[in-house]
């Protein structure tokens, strides 16, 4: 996520060789005033790494024979326990430096449209600009740990622009009223499961306003409407490659086949898919309560979302194995009051409407429990 991965390793060889090759000489170049200097604003993609797009920085200078492309999103899925240190949040990004024919050649084979928006700064900064970029990779500063919001692909430019400009001029100019959450969700279309799991999976933390810029084409439209030293921060956008967005069909990835997997979960109404749907379900919660304190990602932390997936509810196979119908009861009565909670935290949030079924499923199933192992109280005359 905001990321480039390189699928092909001849990718990363070239940009290691090229990087080797340039960086023995890159401090001693001068650059020439027919140096550009611009932002590549890349389209999202249909792989998860891709969903929100890819910044990049662009300098060309024909007098040095320099076309250039430093991507501060480059990750190895060769690294090892990658899963493990990304869900600990302690995974190292880095950057690459591409040649330019090569960088755009990848979007091309993609398929994913490219944004060029040039700076208008002077040539002073734009020396600054290259040599802090070539001293940053050249030291090991390039390397970095990826946190969703905070540090990735994109803050990372916007870092170092400011670092270059001297002081907080790329800033965030438009939805700063609205919450991360909902910043996010346009960008899962024909992606249901990945809007479910990042709904459920995030917590308080992208409830917040959104008011840092954490995506490629949040950084595009500020850039639009910065003024530096009184004049625009970057000139009018260019389109360098232009792509027809393609939503993929998927017969099980929608939200229809998620509605009918729970309908199907309460018109079936027997003990074992009961049973099986509120392990699944604890299984879940067991899961984010347990991220929640080992990961350093502050988006998985105090996730209200166990609220409904109740880690409490693995005990229900337990209490069925036992007939324990009391137990039964008070886990049902626990978890309802659970579910009522919860639908009061999330009257206002974003993803509501995608967990409202969840929140009616697991309801109706409760109510049945409630019904089934209530103990009728004797009457003494």
């Amino acid at each position: 996520m905001l990321a480039h991965f390189f699928p092909f390793k001849k990718y990363l060889i070239a940009a290691l060789l090229l990087f080797i090759s340039f960086s023995s000489f890159s401090q001693s170049i001068i650059l020439s005033q027919n140096t550009h200097i611009s932002i590549l604003t890349c389209g999202t993609g249909n792989e998860v790494y891709s969903l929100f797009g890819h910044t990049a920085i662009r300098i060309q200078d024909t007098v040095n024979n320099v076309d250039l492309v430093y991507n501060y999103g480059a990750f190895d899925f060769n690294t090892p326990n990658f899963v493990m240190k990304f869900t600990k949040g302690d995974l190292q990004y880095f950057a690459v430096i591409n040649s330019y024919p090569d960088f755009i050649n990848q979007y091309q084979y993609e398929k994913r449209t490219v944004y060029e928006q040039e700076l208008n700064i002077s040539l002073e900064l734009k020396q600054k600009l290259f040599d802090q970029l070539n001293t940053s990779l050249a030291s090991g500063e390039s390397y970095y740990t990826y946190k969703f919001i905070d540090k990735n692909c994109t803050s990372m430019v916007v870092d170092i622009l400011n670092k270059t400009l001297g002081g907080n001029i790329v800033v965030k100019k438009e939805d700063t009223d609205l919450s991360y959450r909902s910043i996010l969700y346009p960008y899962f279309d024909g992606h249901f499961y990945e809007k479910l799991g990042t709904s459920i999976i995030f917590g308080t933390k992208v409830d917040q306003k959104g008011t840092q810029i954490f995506l490629p084409l949040e950084l595009k439209k500020s850039l639009e409407k910065i003024v530096f030293n009184k004049i625009p921060l970057a000139k009018k956008s260019e389109t360098v490659l232009e792509f027809t967005s393609e939503t993929l069909f998927s017969w099980w990835n929608n939200v229809y086949m998620y509605i009918l997997l729970l309908l199907a979960i309460i018109i079936i109404n027997k003990k074992s898919t009961t049973v099986f749907y509120f392990t699944i379900m604890g299984i879940i919660g067991l899961f984010f309560t347990l991220v929640g304190f080992y990961s350093q990602h502050l988006e998985l932390g105090y996730n209200y979302n166990i609220l409904l997936f109740n880690p409490t509810l693995l005990a229900i196979l337990f209490l069925y194995w036992k007939k324990n119908k009391q137990g039964l009861y008070i886990l049902a009565l626990l978890n309802l009051l659970c579910l009522v909670v919860y639908l009061s935290g999330v009257i206002n949030k974003a993803h509501l409407l995608i967990v409202l079924p969840l929140i009616i499923t697991n309801a109706i199933l409760l109510i049945r429990i409630l019904i089934e192992n209530r103990t009728k109280t004797p009457v003494i005359i």
